[in-house]
């Protein structure tokens, strides 16, 4: 799956620090937002806002990508999650990769898109 695939997907999980304005993954989640995707808020670090939720076992229903906006030590286990819950598709951002996380979706059939969601927006869809 290619990029421009990804961004076609309507429901999406935004993983990271979604609530401070000052961080990528509020960007992202209001870049796809704009674009009139579904968007879960997801900061497994927790935080007071009660839209955010703390995992993807709290979304309810399924979305077709994960886009991950985390360091790579928290990621893991969010693709862990994924494939307990049976998503099979995460947009991984620039630094929140590992081989760790590429090994695990490789062996678990998790397609992986690695880039930027927001550079992706700018150059496909201008």
């Amino acid at each position: 799956m290619r990029a421009r695939e990804a961004l076609e997907k309507k429901k999406w999980a935004v993983v990271g620090d979604v609530t401070n304005k000052s961080k990528y993954a509020y960007d992202i989640a209001e870049k796809l937002i704009e674009k009139d995707h579904v968007v879960y808020k997801v900061d497994p670090r927790g935080c007071d806002d009660p839209k955010v939720l703390k995992s993807l076992k709290d979304i309810p229903e399924d979305v077709e990508m994960v886009n991950l906006v985390v360091r790579s030590d928290m990621g893991i286990d969010i693709v862990k999650e994924m494939k307990e819950l049976g998503l099979d598709h995460v947009f991984i951002q620039p630094g929140a990769s590992s081989k760790e996380i590429l090994d695990y979706c490789e062996e678990n059939d998790i397609e992986v898109i690695r880039g930027c969601v927001l550079a992706e927006y700018r150059n496909l869809f201008r």
